[in-house]
This record gives C-alpha cells, structure tokens and sequence, in this order.
C-alpha cells in the first residue's frame, strides 16, 4: 500500500477510535429490540427508530459500478485523454486511487461549466461523481412508504453474529443506527464511496491508537463495514441545551442555513410560471459592446471559441427587445452596457433569487446540479445522475444559443437572432423543463428527509421567515435578520444580503451595507 494511502487510514483509525471512545457508554440495545434508546443526555427529539439495515456487499458494490459506469458515460465527451498535462499533477492525496479517471477538459464548451460554476476540478471533480452513497430514505421508508427503492437490504435478524455486527454498528453510530455496507474497507471510501457521511464500524470493541500503526495493512479485518446516517456525521446524538451550548447551537444554524436555502429556492421554482421568452440572450449580454463603450470584461469567456456573428448582429440581437434574464448569477456576468437592458433589473440582490427563479430557465436547470453536490454523501446516487443529466442537456442548450461556434464541440447551433431559431429555443426549452420538472421535486423530497433525519427539529423551525419560504422575507436590516444571526433563530449567511451588478464583484465582496 502507498504511503498515501497508509496514512489516510491511519486518520480514519484515529478518528474511529475517538468515535468509539465517545460512545462507549452507551446502552447497547439486544438485536431483538430494533428500536435502540437514545444516550440518557439526549434531550434532542428524532422521527425514526435507530436501526441497522445491511446492503449486502455484493449488492452495494454491482450498485456502485453501475453509477460510476453512468457517470462516465455522461462525462465521456468532455474528458481528456490520459496523457494530457492536465492529469500529469495529480495530487499526491489522489494518487493511491487505481483508477483511469482524468480531468475534465476546461476549453470544452459543454462541460467546462462544471470546472467553472460547480468547483469539479481536475481528476478529482470527476471521481467525485462517481463516488457511491445509499440512499438515506431506506432508514425513512416506514415513513415516507416508499416500496420501489432499487437496492435489496434488510433489517439484522437475530443470531449471535448479527448481535456483534448490530453492536458494533450502534456502538460507531452513537446509538442512532444507519446503512451499513458488507464488508466495505478503508480503501473504498474516497475511491468507490464518498468519504463524507461514512462511519467505520470495527470488528471488536474498538481500535487501540498506540498500535494502530501496525494494523494499517490490515484494516480491511477490522471493519464490519462502513455505515452511513446524517444523524450520525452532524452529532445529532449529542445534547443541545440553551443555557450550555449555545455556541454549540450557533454553529449548527450556520450548518443548516444553505440547506433550507436550497430548500427555498427548490420550492420557488417548482411553484413559478415559466418564462419562455428570454431565448438564452444572457449569453448575448456578455458580449454586448455598442459603439462608443469599453470592451464587455466578460468578452475573454469563451475565448477559445470564434463568434459565429457579428458584433453588430449581437448588438442588434440584444436591443431587439431587451433581454429577458431572470437567473441572478448571470447579471453579473452582463456587459455593463447591456445592464439597463434587462427587463429584471440592472442590479439584483441574492434575496431576489426567490421571487425571480423560475421553472424555464436554463440555469436553473444547471443549478440543480449544485444543489446536489451539497448533499453528496446522504442523496441517492441515481437522483445524481439524473441531475447531471439534466445540467449538461441545460448546458447544451446554453451554448448552441450562444453567440459562439462550438461546433467542433459536437454542438449544434439554434440561431436565436432568428425568427425560426427563437421557435426552436422555445420548443427545446418546454422540453427540458418538463425533464427537469420530476428531477426538480425528487431534489427537494431529498433535502427535507435529510434535513429532518440530520437536524432536530427545533432548529429548523421558523427557517421559512428568514431564507424567502411563505413568511415574511428578510432584508439586510430589519430585526429579524439582526435576531437570527445573535443566535436567537435560523442563521442569515451574510452572502444573501449582497448584489450582483453587470462587471461587479462576486456575492461575497459585494454585501449590502447595514444603516
């Protein structure tokens, strides 16, 4: 084994024996008796029952190839071959990985958005997709009655191994139970599974640190597997009390409050009127320069591809009629010039997103790929192919309606400084929103389970005053936000109060001023 590799095991043996030391005093129920108490300091409430449900290794394996063999199929055309220098600086962290992933190509037109907007860089963003996760609703299935999920499991049934394995697994779970994955190494997480979210459940009563050095090339012995459960990876066994840990409570707020974001911004779009007149011009807006004005800051994007018009069938595309740009992100991307043009406004603050996001937009579409990422560990891996899929037709679409030839991209072109093309934009643009629409409300379902399941349920009540749900919205002043971030409620990152400006600075160094 590389060196590497043996000491990213010896992390996770560390780590395994600090969680095992934690929760060494908690009762261990008897296998017959799937419903486990909870630690005596617990005063945090919880919707399931601790169990233990196995995925046989077999089954999660043949389950964990099939994803990796989709995502590779979808990534396919926009990898690079292996003897480009972009794979030649693999991290030394990355290396011990025995795979034939490379990076994805940041000049291809269609998948260098998931390098720019998404963060999926080098032979790390890739592998990152493929990675393999259960689905946390097979601890929720009592509840949400769901009878088609794709996996076999089962619950541990009564005989003296599975009372070990059962042990074992509530012992590294804190009591509050889980997936666990047969047989699953130290190898497989951050290779074949995701790292985040996986707990190791040792063969035994734990790992003792003075040794543990000279277990490394044996760890696979010493798991029964590794277990999956957000409860678990956000400490929702541990005690919250006001006057003790308010801290405590501050940060998980923090935690929380991208989750009910996402949440928020997931509902607005499901419940909006699409607009289907916008025809991608935002595109078009970033290469605006009539006569008379600076070169657009932007004009470099893409600056691997030619125009395939001119700058004045640009200009007059745009002041044809405006341009029609509800996404937020993408205003600040605009010419400064071509701000006054959008029918939206020429300036928007992120808290606009929740009245302004709607079901036809391309980007939104993309965007669902960011929403999840942010739950990669605890989100089905088919959901995730499925929004990869969905992004990248979003992002062809983009691109083919663009002002640029990426034809040697394999893309085609939808001429939308035309009569005929701004029909073909419309009739491709019903269809991917009515793709996206089920992917859409799959996302959201998958968000509030995690959030019940990793969360107690008095932080996250009253989150819909504070990130834009049906009471009131916040603003950068008022009391609400002011009690909220003193930890008096939800937590308002300071990002939601910024504004976005054609040319301007990112969210994050453009905040609102307080009076």
């Amino acid at each position: 084994m590389r060196s590497s590799a043996r000491w990213t095991n010896l992390l996770l043996l560390i780590y395994l024996s600090t969680s095992l030391q934690l929760a060494s005093s908690l009762p261990l129920p008897s296998i017959s008796n799937t419903e486990a108490p909870m630690s005596p300091t617990t005063i945090l409430s919880s919707p399931l029952s601790p169990k233990i449900i196995t995925i046989s290794e077999k089954v999660w394996r043949n389950a964990a190839s099939n994803h990796s063999q989709r995502i590779r199929s979808l990534l396919q055309p926009g990898l690079t071959s292996l003897e480009h220098n972009i794979n030649s600086a693999k991290s030394k962290r990355q290396q011990h990985y025995v795979d034939d992933w490379t990076a994805l190509d940041p000049v291809n037109p269609i998948y260098n958005f998931l390098i720019e907007y998404y963060g999926l860089k080098g032979v790390k963003g890739p592998r990152r997709l493929a990675r393999w996760a259960p689905d946390p609703k097979l601890l929720w299935d009592e509840h949400s009655n769901n009878n088609c999920l794709d996996l076999s499991h089962s619950e541990l049934s009564p005989s003296a191994e599975n009372e070990r394995v059962y042990k074992a697994a509530m012992r590294a779970s804190h009591g509050l139970g889980g997936i666990l994955l047969e047989n699953a190494s130290l190898d497989d997480l951050g290779g074949t599974l995701h790292m985040r979210g996986g707990v190791p459940v040792p063969v035994g009563e734990g790992v003792d640190t003075e040794t543990s050095s000279t277990l490394l090339d044996t760890t696979e012995q010493l798991l029964h597997g590794i277990l999956y459960n957000p409860a678990v990876f956000y400490n929702r066994h541990l005690p919250l009390n006001d006057e003790h840990d308010r801290e405590r409570k501050q940060q998980l707020l923090r935690t929380i409050a991208p989750f009910q974001w996402y949440t928020s911004i997931l509902k607005q779009t499901l419940n909006s009127e699409p607009i289907l007149h916008c025809y991608g011009l935002h595109e078009w807006a970033m290469q605006y320069h009539p006569e008379g004005v600076d070169p657009p800051p932007s004009a470099k994007y893409q600056s691997s591809l030619n125009l395939r018009v001119s700058r004045e069938v640009i200009n007059e595309t745009v002041e044809r009629k405006g341009i029609r740009c509800t996404h937020v992100d993408a205003l600040r991307f605009f010419a400064p010039a071509a701000g006054p043009l959008n029918h939206h406004g020429s300036s928007l603050e992120r808290m606009d997103q929740l009245r302004l996001e709607q079901k036809g937009c391309v980007h939104a579409h993309m965007d669902l790929l960011k929403i999840g990422l942010k739950l990669q560990g605890f989100i089905a891996s088919e959901l995730m192919v499925d929004i990869l899929e969905i992004a990248l037709a979003a992002r062809k679409l983009d691109v083919e309606a663009s002002p640029y030839d990426a034809t040697a991209y394999g893309a085609g072109i939808v001429p939308v400084e035309t009569n005929s093309g701004r029909k073909i934009y419309r009739d491709r643009q019903i269809g991917l929103m009515q793709r996206a629409e089920p992917v859409r409300q799959r996302l959201l379902e998958a968000y509030e389970v995690f959030m019940k399941m990793a969360f107690d349920e008095s932080l996250l009540c009253g989150s819909d005053e504070f990130v834009g749900g049906r009471g009131k919205r916040a603003s950068a002043n008022n009391d609400v936000t002011t009690k909220s971030n003193n930890g008096d409620g939800p937590y308002v990152a300071p990002e939601r109060f910024a504004k976005a400006e054609p040319g301007g600075l990112p969210w994050r160094k453009n905040l609102i001023e307080k009076s």
